[in-house]
């Protein structure tokens, strides 16, 4: 029998030893996450979750699926948010059943709801709709969820999402355009740090939705001219570019610089 008692000898894991099988770990979880992004087919269509962007240049890249600078594809730790705001749009949508929602999120086939235009080349897939509720909400109302960390759900939560998350409010303004669904809409934000839950109805702007639809065409008809839009920002520098802060907005680091930079214009 073992004598687990103070002083017995007995060994324990060292730190060190638990610090090894950590990091071993996770280094192959983020190797499989990598690949998996990896394996994902390109996208060939302008998505509605883009269209919010500033630069009309970095939207078209996108869309023509033309390779990522080297370096730029998503990081590991990137994918592993990606990864916890699916799994966070899961749980408020089990949520709100348990509350007594009758939220779609998927249709029989089990395919997300959505809309296509422009031949296919314009597309847009929906978190959800409610039909109906416990709360004050005039149905069907769209529903969009999104898992934030604590800062950018702060912010959210003092200014709206129109204001803090211009990419979120012409994504919203879309759905609710080409889904026939001009109710105000349920924007859901969840804390992934705190799990709490910010709820607003967002009511549909109409000259928003036209906006980002009008890009999406300028996008298409600009590519199959094989003309190169133009950039948002006129020097490397810029937040547009590097990613960062701006008039309060956060933007992402473009995955394209080296090649946006190195065209003549």
């Amino acid at each position: 029998m073992l004598d687990l008692n103070h002083g017995s000898g007995c060994q324990y894991e060292s730190s060190t030893q638990q610090a090894s099988i950590g990091g071993a770990i996770n280094a192959a979880i983020d190797a499989a996450l990598v690949a998996r992004n990896h394996a994902q087919p390109p996208r060939r269509y302008v998505s509605s979750s883009g269209l919010g962007r500033e630069c009309l240049r970095q939207i078209q890249y996108d869309y023509l699926a033309v390779p990522k600078d080297e370096g730029r594809d998503f990081e590991p730790r990137t994918l592993r948010i990606f990864e916890a705001g699916h799994r966070g749009e899961d749980i408020v949508a089990a949520w709100l059943r348990a509350a007594g929602f009758d939220l779609r999120t998927a249709r029989t086939d089990g395919r997300q709801f959505g809309f296509s235009a422009l031949g296919g080349r314009f597309k847009g897939h929906i978190d959800g709709c409610l039909l109906s509720g416990p709360a004050q909400l005039a149905f069907p109302a769209l529903w969009e969820n999104k898992a934030l960390g604590a800062q950018s759900w702060n912010d959210t939560v003092k200014k709206g999402v129109v204001r803090a998350k211009p990419v979120y409010a012409a994504q919203i303004a879309l759905y609710q355009a080409y889904l026939d669904l001009p109710n105000p809409a349920l924007f859901t934000a969840l804390n992934r740090d705190t799990w709490e839950l910010y709820c607003e109805l967002v009511p549909f702007d109409a000259a928003l939705a036209q906006r980002a639809s009008d890009k999406a065409v300028f996008v298409v008809q600009a590519c199959d001219a094989q003309e190169l839009l133009p950039r948002a920002a006129g020097d490397r520098a810029s937040v547009v570019c590097r990613g960062g802060h701006a008039g309060n907005e956060w933007h992402p680091p473009c995955a394209w610089q080296d090649r946006c930079w190195r065209a003549r214009r």
